[in-house]
């Protein structure tokens, strides 16, 4: 059985960038952008020291981007079609290639990510990269595709709306185009793009003009769904495109990958995952793919394909937001569990990611430490995976309009951009503490506390759970959560108070079977310890926890992580 999974998911242009004055939808020569090569040794190194196992790459597939590559064999974008100076890394251009800028030497990418790769398996990180299954830029050209497999829809009909046997669907004698409000900076100069006949857009939007607001910059892939005549299945033959997706997968795992975040993975038949993992299995069983899934109601099926992680946003995430917002309830924790039921462990929890708005941002709690009790819950309340987004442990706050997605509380994934606290962090190449304040450095040695708990309690890592809020009912279970975790002689007490504004001197029932089950004694005194914010020891009656509960003094929004022996 696995131990803790801890991962880091960094975006990997904005990892390191010394250029501190940036200007809105700046060019890369202006903005300027991090390179493969920013991962050193020393850089990864503290980064092992935090306590991660796994580093999620982000946007290392070359992508549509504004900045021109030509002089390298790379057909340059039209900006029309291009979110952003950078690019979104989701628009991918060539499933056989890196990031151009990402490299010092564009002409040797593939060599820089791959010298990476070897950094960071010396330093022991197994390595996630996105797989973006479900559509590819409007302009997408491989250079790099190898000789046994053909391009994508190079045999297609686009005469059709729908074959299965091709890679795209088509809008017949329709020419696509762009989006009302398409007017940015970079997009001035810019001749008119033309795509005939239109190709569907990568939100299942099947119209010739998508909205600004749509994926207008993708073309959806086909996997042998007719969706504009009832979603009518044509599995067999296996699609072309299942083929070509399978490859890519192939390829990437090939090169020494260790794990694939499938990006949308629900917008792609379940039936695809369920022929494609076992396949991938058998190149290395150890490889861990990840689902971003959000229906609940399709859990059980991408897991039953292969999946070995799926993303709980729609469950943990909200809740826990709502709770560090003051809204919600904390009975819904137990209502989530419960639906999770055989599966829970196979959750990747997570407060942050590239998609979602940063903790310390004003669209969020606009104070890192409000979410302290959702990152302990999130960490604590089962063995399955737990995901920090890169700057998450220092505050990052997202304050500025950096130019496509403008000021919303998210770190861009369009543009070139100086990531200002997280720059504090790197110190040009130190990754010190001198450029932090006082609060960050306490933020961030919290979170290392946090990792480290992860991967050395073996009741974290492999350990059951127990819910203790059934015997608890005299407290506020609006505000208050608690549970067991154990394993062996290894027993933690976990209280949480979500109440932002109202300590509480709780006197917290455990029940008599929770107390046999986790192997606590019911006759010696209990000596707690608390693991995470260095709180005294202190002595547990069993006859108080069996009688009117033993005493739990919480501050407000706080947390309590006690070892039992």
């Amino acid at each position: 059985m696995p131990s803790a999974i801890n991962i880091y998911q960094v975006f990997t242009r904005l990892f390191r960038n010394d250029i501190k004055n940036n200007k809105p939808y700046g060019t890369i020569e202006e903005n300027g952008c991090s390179k493969f090569e920013h991962f050193t040794p020393h850089a990864l190194q503290t980064i092992k020291e935090f306590g991660i196992t796994h580093i999620w790459l982000t946007g290392i597939i070359r992508h549509a981007t504004c900045t021109n590559y030509q002089k390298y064999g790379i057909t340059p974008n039209n900006p029309q079609v291009v979110k952003g100076r950078a690019g979104s890394p989701y628009a991918i251009t060539d499933y056989y290639d890196v990031a151009p800028d990402l490299a010092i030497n564009p002409q040797n990418r593939m060599v820089e990510f791959e010298a990476l790769l070897k950094r960071c398996h010396k330093e022991k990180f197994k390595v996630i990269i996105d797989f973006v299954p479900n559509h590819v830029a409007r302009e997408y050209s491989s250079i790099n595709q190898p000789d046994d497999i053909p391009k994508l829809g190079a045999g297609d009909n686009p005469n059709h709306a729908f074959l299965p046997s091709n890679n795209f669907y088509y809008l017949p004698n329709k020419g696509f185009q762009i989006p009302e409000g398409i007017n940015f900076p970079y997009t001035h100069r810019a001749k008119q793009y033309t795509e005939f006949p239109a190709k569907a857009t990568g939100n299942d939007a099947f119209t010739a003009q998508p909205s600004i607001n749509d994926w207008y910059e993708t073309v959806k892939l086909n996997y042998g769904i007719d969706y504009l005549n009832g979603g009518q299945k044509h599995f067999n033959p296996i699609p072309d495109t299942w083929h070509k997706m399978l490859h890519i997968m192939r390829f990437w795992i090939h090169k020494g990958v260790d794990g694939l975040r499938c990006d949308m993975a629900e917008m792609v038949p379940v039936e695809f995952w369920q022929w494609a993992i076992p396949q991938l299995k058998e190149i290395n069983h150890e490889i861990i793919v990840i689902a971003e899934v959000y229906k609940p109601t399709k859990y059980k099926k991408f897991l039953d394909a292969g999946f070995d992680y799926l993303y709980d946003k729609v469950g943990l995430y909200d809740i826990s937001r709502s709770l560090t917002e003051g809204h919600g309830s904390a009975k819904e924790i137990t209502n989530l569990w419960q639906q999770y039921e055989g599966f829970s462990h196979r959750m990747l929890r997570f407060l942050e990611n590239h998609d979602e708005q940063r903790i310390a941002s004003q669209h969020f709690a606009d104070d890192p430490c409000r979410a302290v009790p959702a990152m302990v819950l999130a960490a604590t309340l089962n063995t399955g995976p737990l995901m920090l987004y890169f700057g998450q442990e220092i505050g990052e706050n997202a304050t500025n309009s950096e130019g496509f997605s403008g000021n919303d509380g998210r770190t861009t994934i369009f543009d070139y951009w100086h990531i200002t606290e997280y720059q504090k962090w790197v110190n040009n190449g130190k990754f010190n503490t001198q450029q932090l304040n006082k609060n960050q450095i306490e933020l961030r040695n919290f979170y290392q506390k946090l990792n480290s708990l992860r991967l050395n309690s073996k009741a974290i890592s492999y350990g059951g759970f127990y819910d203790l809020m059934w015997g608890n009912n005299h407290l506020n279970t609006h505000k208050i959560y608690a549970y067991l975790r154990y394993h062996h002689n290894e027993v933690l007490l976990i209280v949480i108070n979500f109440d932002l504004h109202t300590e509480y001197n709780l006197m917290l029932k455990i029940p008599a079977d929770a107390i046999t089950i986790a192997g606590l004694s019911n006759i010696n005194p209990w000596q707690a310890t608390e693991l995470i914010f260095d709180y005294k020891k202190t002595t547990l009656y069993p006859q108080d926890a069996l009688g009117n509960g033993i005493p739990i003094h919480l501050k407000a929004n706080d947390v309590v992580v006690y070892k039992l022996v």
